[in-house]
Parts: structure tokens; sequence; C-alpha cells
């Protein structure tokens, strides 16, 4: 589980993120929502320690981001917003490198390869060199480097982004086998699409703060829209940055 509770990070005079709360629940889709430069990917950025806020506080599973910084990388799997992977390694090094970060060897992290590249539909290239990737062929590695220690908390920002539909479908596929095996899963993402096929509960983000949350029925009921673009176009008060 993610609690975020007024989270803040500023850049000089630009406010990323001012007074962030929302939760994110195990077996559960939570889905950030909001126009490019709303905050989110800072947010993110936070909740995996790579910035440190403000002030405010972030929890995963009751660990305080700021103070347990390696128990927290070791309870998150993240997909970073255009991660790159080892173009000289292939796909299966790749894959393995992080797992030996996370302390794992032997059989147990070869099953454990073999099965990510089997959800992944990774089979025909986990033996290539990563150069010459498709995109998403990289998107796929990177996810299962994210992966490979099984973390309760899973971090996507704008996963689909690059992708064509059919690795959309496959990525899409995999987020929902998360969530039925009871992870906790959090991605920000500016394309309404993509937010209502996969998320039980919503946060619109805008301008560095929360300006709706709750499950879908609940944003559409209270906005008193009928469908969800123009609930979030409610919401934030602008058709700014809408896809």
């Amino acid at each position: 589980m993610i609690e975020v509770s007024n989270l803040r990070k500023y850049f000089g005079s630009v406010k990323a993120v001012d007074g962030v709360s929302f939760s994110a629940h195990d077996g559960k889709i939570t889905g950030l929502l909001g126009p490019n430069g709303a905050g989110k990917s800072t947010t993110l950025r936070i909740l995996y320690t790579a910035f440190r806020p403000d002030a405010g506080t972030a929890l995963i599973d009751k660990l305080d981001v700021t103070v347990d910084k390696l128990a927290v990388r070791s309870s998150i799997g993240v997909l970073t917003h255009g991660a790159g992977i080892y173009e000289r390694l292939t796909a299966r090094e790749n894959i393995r490198y992080f797992g030996e970060l996370h302390g794992m060897s032997g059989k147990e992290l070869s099953l454990r390869i073999d099965e990510l590249a089997e959800l992944l539909d990774m089979s025909d290239f986990i033996g290539r060199r990563a150069k010459g990737f498709s995109q998403g062929q990289k998107t796929k590695v990177a996810l299962a480097r994210a992966l490979v220690h099984n973390p309760k908390n899973v971090l996507l920002d704008e996963p689909t982004n690059g992708l064509d539909i059919m690795a959309t479908r496959g990525l899409r596929e995999v987020i929902q086998r998360l969530k039925s095996a009871g992870h906790c899963v959090l991605f920000s993402s500016h394309v309404m699409q993509e937010v209502a096929a996969l998320c039980d509960e919503i946060v619109i983000i805008a301008n560095g703060t929360v300006a709706a949350s709750g499950s879908p029925e609940a944003l559409r009921n209270d906005t008193g829209e009928q469908n969800l673009e123009d609930a979030f176009v409610k919401a934030i008060g602008s058709e700014e940055g809408l896809i």
C-alpha cells in the first residue's frame, strides 16, 4: 500500500508538487491522471526515492521513502518514463543483472526470468542483444527488470508511451494480472482511454495539486458528467493537455 500526505516538491519558484495526498491500495490499480507537467512524474520519483520531498510524507508498506530508502527500493518495482536498457546485453542478461542486485541467484533467478519471458511474450527475443530492439521490446525488458524480484508495489510512469496497439494491449493485460495477484499498481498517464480501461481509483493532478480523486463512477457522479473525459475536463477546469 502507498500512502501520500501533503507532499511538496519545488524547483526554485516552480511548485512541481504542491500538497498532494492520496492512497493506493493492494489489489487495485490507481492512476495518476493529468495534463503534461501536472506533477505526476515528480510524485512518482519521490515515491521511488529519486527525489527527496521538500515537505510531507510518503509511505510504502508503512516505510518512509526518506528514512527507509533501501527497504523501500526492495519493496517496489519501477518502470520509469523512457527507461534505458543495456544494449550490449541480451534481454535475459538485463533482467538477470537486476535480479542479482536484489540478491537473487541460481535456479531461482533463472526460473523467474523464464516466468517473466512467458508472461510478457518475450520468448522470441529473450536471448538476443538489446541493440536494435523495438520500443515495445525495450519496454518489456524494462518491465521484466522491475518485476524480477516480485515486488508488492509496482510504479509505472507512462508505461504505454511509444508503444503500438498490440504492445499496449499486452501491457494492459500484464497490469491486470498484477492486480489479480494482489499487487498495488500505481501508474501515471495523460491518456484518458488508458486510465478508463485500467483503473479502479483515479487521482487527477493539475498544477501540482489533487483536483479530484475517486473511482471512475464517483468522479462522474461528483462532476455531474456522463463520461470520464468530461469529468476530467471539469475537474481541472481546462481542456489544456487533454488527449
